[in-house]
């Protein structure tokens, strides 16, 4: 089994065919997307696959060290992670193949209107072990 992460973007990737903002869904609209969301994870939980999976929140801040007895940076020139991403799904699938197929049926979730958004998802393998160096 090889565990791959399927993250969803906010933007930074191709439009979704049903490219309508979440904060302009209804409120029905959101609780149809999410309970596909739910139905999806439990779907994969009974075949062994989901790993796990959470919608993060708006807030965020990127952290960086800046050197002994300073404080950590919080800002500086790029995109804030909170208009990039969305959420995440960790799947543990038999192939890539098969970690594709789950992700394209991911993408179908109900967006505005209560159409599948045909959003567009990053599918990440997990490094199973430290790259080697050659000389």
């Amino acid at each position: 089994m090889a565990k791959y992460l399927l993250l969803k973007h906010y933007r930074g990737a191709p439009a979704s065919v049903n490219d309508v903002p979440m904060d302009q869904w209804t409120p029905e609209e959101i609780s149809a997307h999410m309970q596909y969301m739910n139905d999806f994870a439990a779907r994969l939980e009974k075949t062994g696959e989901f790993v796990d999976g959470q919608a993060l929140a708006p807030e965020g801040t990127f952290v960086r060290y800046d050197g002994e007895g300073r404080p950590p940076v919080t800002d500086g020139p790029f995109a804030e992670t909170k208009d990039l991403i969305a959420g995440w799904m960790v799947i543990d699938v038999d192939s890539y193949e098969r970690a594709i197929e789950l992700a394209g049926d991911l993408s179908a979730a109900p967006g505005a209107g209560g159409k599948p958004i045909h959003e567009w998802l990053e599918v990440r393998p997990f490094l199973a072990c430290p790259p080697t160096i050659t000389e």
